[in-house]
């Protein structure tokens, strides 16, 4: 098997067929296997989907609980049987040959870890996260007091949307990975249930010595955050959660107690004040 694509549902029975759709629409020049894990899925997605595709060769795994996406990857990780593995969220349309040509440069570069490509949004905008510098306190500081500083190089807005270049992270919604360089950084760590846990897989990547690309003459669309609308306050808690989760394990060993006592509080207070807002929005 070539490559692993994998998905993960949770109550999105029409995003995932579409995502899946895009897919099975193109033939390829190399194997594919689709493996889909339902995160406990309360709307009858999973069955609806098994039924949908039934006569395709989509893959399900049923989980009893939904512990986090970055749990629900892990679970189609361990059955994929890829030379590549492709973690793709259920609400993305994958475009004509951007499989094929990803592909293809990672056959040409071995030292390449994972690529991603562009991430357009449904307004046609980029989703910057789809190239990103890994965070820090400093570019941390500058874009939450929106100051434009030579540290705030977080979204590489400087680089071409339509270039192909090294980067630090890639978003989860699509990542291309080899399998050797996955198998190196290990698992995604599902201490992070939704959030952050691509940032600290491309992390490990890296630290392992693998080359992480952006490849902008591909793309999908994404429809960013349909799948988890219903949560908001959950979410923006856990945004802020994989925040201090992320911090803790890669830069706290390396700072004082004193930036790291305020960094811990600067997060606490911005998650409190995101919930307080959301409630006063939903109020109108």
């Amino acid at each position: 098997m070539d490559l692993s694509i994998i998905i993960v549902n949770y109550n999105t029975f029409k995003l995932t067929r579409d995502t899946i759709n895009s897919i099975l629409k193109y033939s390829y020049p190399f194997t594919i296997e689709i493996i889909v894990t339902d995160n406990n899925s309360t709307d009858d997605s999973l069955n609806k989907l098994k039924m949908y595709f039934k006569d395709s060769n989509v893959k399900f795994i049923e989980s009893k609980e939904n512990r986090g996406f970055a749990a629900g990857n892990n679970l189609a990780i361990k059955q994929a049987n890829g030379r590549y593995i492709l973690l793709l969220n259920s609400d993305t349309i994958v475009k004509e040959k951007t499989l094929e040509s990803i592909y293809q440069y990672l056959e040409k570069h071995s030292d390449v870890g994972a690529v991603g490509c562009r991430v357009l949004l449904e307004n046609g905008d980029l989703d910057k996260a789809c190239k990103r510098s890994f965070p820090n306190p400093a570019n941390a500081f500058s874009r939450l007091f929106h100051i434009k500083t030579k540290h705030d190089n977080y979204n590489l807005d400087n680089l071409d949307d339509g270039g192909v270049y090294e980067v630090d992270c890639l978003t989860g919604a699509f990542m291309f990975i080899r399998k050797e360089a996955l198998e190196d950084a290990g698992l995604l760590d599902e201490t992070f249930f939704m959030y952050g846990e691509d940032i600290d897989l491309c992390y490990r990547i890296k630290e392992n010595g693998w080359k992480i690309v952006y490849y902008g003459k591909s793309e999908i669309l994404h429809y960013k955050g349909a799948s988890s609308k219903k949560q908001k306050s959950k979410l923006i808690y856990e945004f802020y959660r994989a925040m201090y989760i992320y911090y803790k394990k890669h830069y706290s060993k390396d700072k004082s107690i004193f930036v790291n006592i305020a960094v811990y509080i600067g997060i606490v207070l911005l998650c409190f004040l995101k919930l307080f807002l959301n409630l006063f929005k939903r109020k109108n």
